[in-house]
C-alpha cells in the first residue's frame, strides 16, 4: 500500500495544475487505498476538494464515488450523523454500479449501528441486488458477510438472572419498550425515552449492571464491592465507599428507579411496573472494544483504531500489545506501515454495538 500511494502522489504531481481532473482522480484513488488499509486519520480536505473538482469537470461518477468513500470512512470511525448526511448529498444515480453496492452496505451499517433492523435488512437487500448486477464475486461475498452479521446475535440479553443471545430486531424492540435496560454495549441506562450515559463512570455503571442482572433479587454488599472496586474482601473503607457510590447512583437514576437497602445489600426497584434487562456484548473481557473493530477481518493501524474508539493512540497500543501477548491479534509491517488483525474472533458479529454517544446515533 505505501508503494501504491507513493506512485499515485507522483502521478498527481506529474499531471500538474493544467490537468486538475486527472490530479483529482489520483487523489481519489489514494483515498480508496487509505480506506482499504484502514489509514483513517488523514485530513479529508484533499478528498473534498477533489470531489468538487470532479463535479465541476462533469465527472459525476467519480465525484459520487468520492462521497461514498467519505461516508464509509465516517461510518468506520462512528460518526453516523455525518455518514448519513454524506450519503444523502451524493448522487446515487451517478455512482458506478460497483459503488452502489458499497453505498447500500454503508446504509446498512448505519442502520445496524443505530439498532434499526428493518432499514438494515432493506439496505442489504438492495446491496445484494446491486452486487448481482456487477457480477463481481468479491462484492457478493462482502454483502453475504454483512447479512451474516445482521443475522448473528448482536448482544447477550440478561433478564431475571438468565442470559441468552439476542438479535438486532429483539434488541430494537427491547429498547423501544418501557423496560429498564442497562446497556453494557454502549454504557448507558435506558428506560423508554430516558437515556442516562455512564461514560467515564465505570464504578457507577458496574453497580447498575450488577443490580440489574440480579433483579428482582438483591445483591450482597460483598458482591457489589467485588464488582465495583475489584476487592476480594469488603472492609469498612470499602463499605463506606459503597454507600457513597450507591448514593450517587440513586441520585442519577432517581427519575426511573430506586435503590433500596436490604439486610444483606441493595436491590434495584424500577418505578412503575417496569421489568429489568441487561444488554451485554457478545464477547467480553479486556480490550473487547478493540477486538470488535478488528473482527471485520481487515488490517487496521493503531491510529485508526484510536480514532474509531475515541481514545489516545497510546491506550490502543497498550491494548494491542496485551492482545498480541494473549495470541488474539497479529501485526505485520513496521512503523507507520504497521497493521493489526484478529485472525479469528468468535462471537463478534460486527462492531455494530460499539459504544457511541447517543447524540451521534
Amino acid at each position: 500500500f505505501p508503494r501504491a500511494r507513493a506512485l499515485l502522489r507522483d502521478a498527481a504531481r506529474a499531471f500538474g495544475p493544467k490537468e486538475p481532473a486527472a490530479r483529482a482522480r489520483c487523489i481519489l484513488a489514494e483515498a480508496e487505498i487509505a480506506l482499504v488499509s484502514r489509514d483513517l486519520g488523514g485530513s479529508t480536505t484533499a478528498l473534498a476538494a477533489a470531489r468538487a473538482v470532479l463535479a465541476a469537470h462533469g465527472d459525476r461518477a467519480n465525484a459520487a464515488h468520492a462521497g461514498y468513500l467519505e461516508a464509509r470512512r465516517l461510518l468506520l470511525i462512528g460518526r453516523l450523523d455525518e455518514a448519513e448526511a454524506t450519503l444523502r448529498e451524493l448522487s446515487f444515480e451517478a455512482l458506478p454500479q460497483a459503488s452502489r453496492t458499497g453505498y447500500w452496505l454503508v446504509a446498512a451499517g448505519i442502520a445496524m449501528r443505530r439498532i434499526r433492523a428493518e432499514p438494515a435488512r432493506a439496505a442489504l437487500d438492495e446491496a445484494e441486488h446491486a452486487a448481482c448486477r456487477t457480477g463481481i464475486p468479491a462484492l457478493a461475498a462482502e454483502v453475504e458477510r454483512a447479512a451474516r452479521a445482521l443475522a448473528a446475535p448482536a448482544a447477550i440479553l440478561v433478564a431475571r438472572a438468565e442470559s441468552r443471545p439476542a438479535g438486532l430486531a429483539e434488541i430494537e424492540a427491547l429498547i423501544a419498550s418501557d423496560t429498564f435496560v442497562v446497556d453494557a454495549c454502549r454504557n448507558v441506562v435506558r428506560a423508554g425515552a430516558a437515556i442516562f450515559p455512564f461514560a467515564g463512570r465505570p464504578v457507577l455503571f458496574a453497580l447498575a449492571r450488577t443490580l440489574a442482572a440480579a433483579w428482582p433479587a438483591d445483591v450482597s454488599r460483598e458482591e457489589l464491592v467485588a464488582c465495583a472496586f475489584r476487592a476480594r474482601e469488603a472492609d469498612e473503607s470499602h463499605r463506606a465507599r459503597l454507600r457513597v457510590e450507591i448514593g450517587r447512583l440513586r441520585k442519577m437514576l432517581g427519575l426511573i428507579a430506586g435503590l433500596h437497602a436490604t439486610r444483606r445489600g441493595f436491590a434495584l426497584r424500577p418505578h412503575g411496573r417496569r421489568s429489568v434487562a441487561v444488554l451485554a456484548p457478545p464477547v467480553e473481557g479486556d480490550h473487547a472494544d478493540v477486538l470488535a473493530l478488528l473482527a471485520d477481518g481487515e488490517a487496521w493501524s493503531s491510529s485508526a483504531l484510536a480514532l474509531a474508539l475515541g481514545v489516545s493512540p497510546r491506550t490502543v497500543q497498550r491494548a494491542l500489545e496485551a492482545l498480541a501477548e494473549a495470541g488474539k491479534v497479529e501485526s505485520f509491517g513496521r512503523g507507520r506501515a504497521c497493521r493489526w488483525m484478529a485472525p479469528n474472533v468468535p462471537g463478534f458479529p460486527t462492531s455494530l454495538l460499539l459504544p457511541a454517544p447517543p447524540a451521534h446515533g
